[in-house]
């Protein structure tokens, strides 16, 4: 009889990122289950992309509604339809209105319930280096030390896994590409219309890291005369 393969709860947004933690876990033979959360975010659309791809993949999927702590973290571009979403490219100065107050702090603690219940020994999410300057909850500091607490806030202990903690977008999609992934099947924009704005700050890391990897992206995009990707990205609309 083979072994029962181990298992890890993947935090799952549907995005470039955690589309990438997800199959690498799935490449390491571990048994996934895929986690999503519904905190009341405008790109709602991702958990659509999330649920196609867990249909195709056949692996566990839930999506969490947590919609009723909206009212804790509404002071968010990401949460709050009447805050104007800012343009421009990953900078402190321009997009702190994207920060979520505590989201990965809140998703965490959640994933790693999720794991201690079904007796996985793992959370994987895709935080990145990227992230860092903008999004106090992505940084090594912080994935440390509540790595620390998961140890022992259970009797089972949990380990987080952040592969990607300290590598750029543009690397993410190098390791996805190797792997032959299609990210078409993804949603990273943070306006949640049928077609991916380009001007977001998220629209441009994305065009920035298939410019610098020298390949297409496969999303189509809303105005792509006025989304200024990096020099050498391809727009397809």
């Amino acid at each position: 009889m083979s072994p029962t393969p181990a298992t890890t709860v993947v935090i799952y947004s549907g995005g470039m990122d955690s589309y990438t933690v997800l199959h690498r876990a799935l490449r390491e033979g571990l048994k996934v289950h895929a986690l999503s959360f519904d905190y009341g975010q405008r790109h709602a659309r991702e958990l659509e992309v999330a649920r196609q791809v867990c249909q195709e993949l056949k692996i566990p999927h839930q999506v969490v509604d947590i919609t009723a702590i909206h009212g804790l973290i509404d002071n968010s571009a990401l949460t709050n339809a009447a805050r104007a979403m800012p343009d421009g490219d990953y900078a402190e100065d321009n997009l702190s209105a994207t920060v979520v107050p505590n989201r990965n702090m809140v998703l965490l603690s959640l994933a790693i319930a999720k794991a201690v219940n079904i007796g996985a020994s793992r959370v994987d999410y895709g935080a990145h280096g990227g992230d860092h300057v903008l999004y106090p909850d992505c940084r090594p500091e912080f994935v440390h030390k509540m790595n620390d607490v998961a140890a022992i806030a259970n009797f089972s202990p949990v380990a987080i896994h952040a592969p990607y903690l300290d590598a750029s977008k543009s690397d993410i999609l190098a390791d996805g590409l190797a792997m032959g992934l299609d990210y078409r099947h993804t949603w990273t924009c943070y306006e949640g219309r049928p077609l991916a704005c380009g001007r977001c700050g998220s629209c441009r890391e994305r065009l920035a890291a298939f410019a610098a990897q020298g390949v297409t992206d496969p999303l189509a995009y809303a105005a792509a005369a006025d989304a200024q990707p990096a020099v050498g990205a391809t727009l397809d609309v």
